[in-house]
């Protein structure tokens, strides 16, 4: 990316506060209140298994978030995906991408061991699903929804949409700590997680202002969730 356009990106974006509204009304109100509180439910009457349910139940966030992201903030103004980080980065960034893998590695399991010795489990209902079933189709599944699903539009949504907006009117750290924070207040009702959840958002937001795209984000968030899912099968 050329100077000129990074010194942009940091400096405005094409939204105004209605954007931001109408995606967290999106998120917070359609997702949270409809999908995760009535459509999930019925995805596990309808499958009798919770990492089938919470798999659909990601594919139809994905949908929705992104669909919102594109009409709501990218059509209207003309723009394209590359305004909300879908753009290529450059070689060098495979640093950061190798220093946040190890670095989420370590702290989560710092953060994990710190809520487990205060008697808090981090087990929920996919988790037990998924060490009750070790099958390789539901390895595979575990492992598409949570490293490839998860992240792209997670990364999209969270950094490329939110991140940058909070970051052209607060300033970064400002930008990266909000937008942290409600990250992991849309995980709800997952809350044994958000400890972990709020340190992710931390490290995916500063790698995509150290890099300008949020593809060094989703491969990071990508591997970080791969192995954990690996871990938890295999130890």
């Amino acid at each position: 990316m050329e100077n000129g356009k990074i010194a942009d990106w940091k400096r405005k974006d094409p939204w105004n506060g209605k954007t931001f509204l109408l995606l967290m009304l999106l998120e917070f109100g359609l997702v949270m209140f409809l999908v995760k509180g009535h459509m999930q439910p019925l995805y596990d009457q309808w499958l009798g298994n919770s990492l089938h349910a919470g798999t659909l139940t990601g594919a139809t966030i994905a949908l929705i978030l992104l669909t919102g992201v594109y009409f709501l903030a990218l059509k209207p103004h003309n723009e394209n995906w590359p305004a909300v980080g879908v753009r290529p980065f450059y070689k060098k960034d495979w640093g950061i991408i190798i220093l946040c893998v190890l670095f989420l590695l370590a702290a989560g399991a710092a953060v994990m061991a710190a809520v487990s010795f205060f008697g808090v489990s981090y087990e929920n209902s996919k988790t037990d699903t998924l060490t009750g079933d070790i099958a390789p189709s539901a390895i595979l599944l575990a492992l598409v929804s949570a490293a490839v699903i998860s992240p792209v539009y997670e990364e999209i949504f969270y950094r490329g949409f939110l991140y940058r907006w909070l970051r052209t009117r607060l300033g970064v750290w400002a930008g990266i700590l909000l937008s942290s924070l409600i990250f992991t207040a849309a995980h709800y009702p997952v809350t044994n997680a958000m400890p972990v959840n709020f340190l992710d958002g931390l490290v995916f937001a500063w790698a995509y202002e150290k890099t300008h795209s949020i593809w060094p984000g989703v491969i990071i968030h990508g591997v970080v969730n791969a192995i954990s899912i690996l871990l938890l099968i295999f130890l």
